[in-house]
């Protein structure tokens, strides 16, 4: 409960008042310092044990040149540090970078998202981790792991940074999708107990879904508006 109190008081709060950096402000920094043309090479964006924002974001850019992958370190305004790896994009694909004029959601954004996700499922938890990424689709997803106090991972939320949808859980109602409710729970859903899980698991998923997107509704920013307002 005190998670969506502090999710409450996130969208009540300006951002300059945030102890840490959103990821969206974290990508400012590397397009003042590298151009905004660099943006469009990004591959991903993490930070860890974010209360609710991670103190560092590490952002992985492809090398044009096709010389590997970039990485680099923002904390505190600034680059904490630039390396280029001996590797590739692990499993990427052609087009595997987002396109960040279709990101409407910042990581303060998906935190609220989550941590409302969380209360609805029951599921307690202390700091989240951060990723963002293209799913499958080539559709840019929030990766929010929630953990507790002793850091262990209780729940995932996959969050779709277009639109806000909560498009998948880990630990959390089952591990029920999308896809899932729309199909599996009404296709010969049987009977007796295991038939009334389901219901209660499709019907919890549902109910996630409204308030999910109720809340994105509130917190949706986008990444075009944000860093043209410079």
């Amino acid at each position: 409960m005190w998670r969506s109190f502090a999710a409450l008081l996130l969208l009540a709060a300006p951002v300059c008042a945030q102890e840490n950096a959103t990821a969206y402000e974290a990508l400012r920094v590397v397009g003042t310092q590298f151009g905004r043309g660099a943006l469009n090479h990004m591959v991903s964006i993490t930070g860890v044990k974010g209360d609710p924002q991670p103190e560092k974001w590490k952002i992985t850019l492809e090398d044009p040149d096709g010389r590997g992958v970039r990485e680099l370190e923002i904390a505190d305004g600034k680059i904490d540090s630039d390396e280029r790896p001996d590797r590739s994009v692990a499993g990427s694909a052609e087009g595997a970078t987002i396109q960040v004029s279709r990101l409407n959601l910042d990581s303060s954004g998906a935190f609220a998202v989550a941590s409302r996700t969380a209360e609805t499922s029951h599921t307690h938890f202390a700091t989240a981790d951060y990723t963002l990424r293209t799913d499958e689709r080539g559709e840019p997803v929030w990766i929010v792991t929630l953990l507790n106090r002793s850091s262990r991972p209780v729940g995932t939320i996959y969050i779709g940074a277009t639109r806000g949808t909560v498009k998948r859980t880990e630990g959390m109602f089952a591990g029920a999708t999308m896809e899932d409710v729309a199909t599996d729970y009404d296709e010969g859903e049987g009977s007796g107990v295991i038939s009334n899980v389901k219901r209660r698991i499709k019907h919890a998923f549902h109910r996630t879904q409204e308030e999910a997107q109720a809340m994105f509704e509130k917190v949706k920013r986008s990444f075009s508006d944000f860093i043209n307002r410079e």
